[in-house]
């Protein structure tokens, strides 16, 4: 069965001097504000579409490589996964860095190296954002 999320954002005026505020309708868990120049310059306080991406990243990820370590007998006593997401006006999203911090008791560095690039290649997230290129750094605690 599939599941569907939904978020709504509402913007108003010209994309440098408006701004608009994006609502996750699925969960509820809030309404953020969002700006061209949370996007392009500095955050101030105002997310932006590659700081959701990341979340949506990072959250994605760690499911794909709990599940995999789990299925393989060794499942991870935590994961910890940032993501940070380039964009460059003009261009677009530009780059994609995964960084893992992982303790799974019973597997050795290359182990979970091996499970982190299968979950990086085979999460939904990380498909959907093929076009762009994905790196990822793994350390073990």
């Amino acid at each position: 069965m599939a599941t569907t999320s939904a978020a709504t954002t509402t913007w108003q005026g010209t994309l440098i001097e408006g701004a608009g505020r994006v609502s996750f309708d699925s969960s509820g868990v809030g309404t953020f504000d969002v700006s061209w120049a949370s996007r392009s310059e500095a955050h101030n306080g105002k997310t932006s579409p590659e700081e959701l991406l990341a979340a949506a990243h990072t959250s994605c990820f760690s499911m794909a490589l709990s599940s995999a370590l789990a299925k393989g007998g060794t499942p991870a006593e935590q994961l910890v996964t940032t993501a940070q997401v380039d964009f460059v006006p003009g261009t677009g999203i530009t780059e994609i860095r995964l960084h893992l911090v992982a303790t799974v008791p019973g597997l050795d560095h290359d182990g979970v190296v091996a499970a982190a690039e299968g979950a990086k290649v085979n999460c939904p997230v990380s498909k959907a954002l093929a076009a762009v290129p994905i790196t990822l750094v793994v350390e073990t605690a």
